[in-house]
């Protein structure tokens, strides 16, 4: 069966990482919603309002991942995590376009619950797939909105299965190969913490999530929390 772990060495350097998980299978991700895009442009406004003036860079779910990066060695202000780059967006009054049913409800999360949420297309996954460090000679591999191939810097932290990465610098921009699409019927969706974000909030964000998944996409989910000692979950 196939799986998803968390390597040892990322709990080693960043112990109060916290990884959850939804396997959703069975869903249709086909269509439109009128519903679930007028839910997207509610979490906006709600996002827009909490965040007021202040810079995104500084607020509290936001600042912790650009420690995370640079300590892997990313420059946060070029590639910044999901969660920021999805602020600044909302941030500067640009709206966030429906993409398709699963997209658009990670984003929903995530606006919601101010964290980094993502998801994989099970079905185009091979093998178990790990979050760990990037080593040398890694495959190259094309990143949506990208023309061409390139690799992942050794020590980066990156998604990868059998074939290559799946997300590069932790949560910045996922592979074009496994990205979620209307043909889409089995899924793994992450929401990731950091402190102050903590167990509670993470449990909170994945019960929505997964019930979100069920309403809009039908099938049947689960969730998981990846933690020191229990860092490993079947997809």
């Amino acid at each position: 069966m196939t799986s998803l772990r968390v390597h040892d060495e990322i709990f080693r350097r960043f112990p109060d990482v916290r990884i959850g998980v939804v396997v959703a299978h069975g869903i249709s991700n086909a269509g439109e919603s009128a519903a679930l895009s007028a839910l997207l442009r509610e979490e906006q406004d709600a996002a827009a309002a909490r965040l007021g003036a202040a810079p995104v860079s500084e607020h509290p779910h936001v600042a912790p991942w650009r420690e995370v990066y640079r300590a892997f060695g990313a420059r946060p202000k070029d590639h910044p995590s999901s969660i920021e780059n999805l602020l600044r967006r909302v941030a500067k009054g640009h709206r966030v376009s429906p993409i398709n049913r699963l997209v658009d409800l990670y984003n929903v999360v995530s606006l919601r619950r101010l964290v980094p949420v993502g998801g994989e297309d099970l079905g185009a996954v091979s093998g178990d797939v790990a979050l760990r460090f990037a080593g040398e000679g890694e495959p190259a591999v094309r990143l949506l909105g990208e023309p061409e191939p390139r690799p992942p810097r050794a020590g980066e932290v990156i998604y990868a299965d059998a074939a290559g990465v799946l997300c590069r610098r932790w949560n910045w921009k996922e592979a074009d190969r496994t990205k979620l699409t209307e043909s889409t019927t089995d899924a793994f969706l992450v929401v990731e913490a950091l402190p102050p974000v903590g167990r509670a909030e993470l449990d909170a964000a994945l019960a929505d999530l997964a019930a979100l998944v069920v309403e809009h996409c039908g099938g049947a989910a689960r969730t998981a929390v990846l933690e020191p000692g229990s860092a490993e979950t079947p997809l």
